[in-house]
């Protein structure tokens, strides 16, 4: 069985809100999925010391360059977040397509990935629908006092 992860990351890669903003969105989150018997999902909070990637794990199968607008093979993402552990200092990288610098979270995902220093998450949501909707993503913004955007994970 594979794993599924609803996250919620700040728009911007390198906020984080306050331990008690957290909290309460971790509050939050465990009320909009409710787990009834207590044992299928898991809501995590994590604050990263350095902006990590929150990808799409299985999902993603293709990615395009901002600048020209070729396809950037997977295989160079996978190499590339493997070779830092998903932690970056800034998201300047060189594409391999044209060679232009252009910042990581700039790539075309065909799933959405993002890069963050707070994610707060949902392993294997218990209820039917497992993602965030649009209100939902909108409370946890006023609570954590900044936009959020969704990201979806199967690994």
């Amino acid at each position: 069985m594979s794993d599924f992860y609803a996250s919620a990351i700040p728009t911007n890669a390198t906020w984080q809100p306050t331990p008690e903003a957290a909290n309460e969105a971790e509050a939050y989150v465990w009320r909009v999925f409710p787990d009834p018997d207590g044992v299928q999902q898991e809501v995590t909070v994590e604050f990263y010391d350095r902006i990590t990637a929150v990808d799409a794990g299985e999902n993603l199968e293709r990615i395009t360059c901002p600048r020209c607008g070729s396809d950037i093979p997977v295989d160079w993402y996978s190499d590339l977040l493997e070779e830092t552990e998903g932690e970056f200092d800034n998201l300047n990288v060189t594409v391999p397509c044209c060679s232009a610098p252009v910042p990581l979270d700039t790539l075309g995902f065909d799933w959405p990935c993002g890069f963050a220093r707070f994610e707060i998450a949902v392993a294997n949501p218990a209820r039917a629908e497992c993602q965030f909707n649009p209100d939902e993503l909108t409370q946890l913004a006023i609570i954590l006092g900044h936009p959020v955007r969704q990201i979806l994970t199967h690994i």
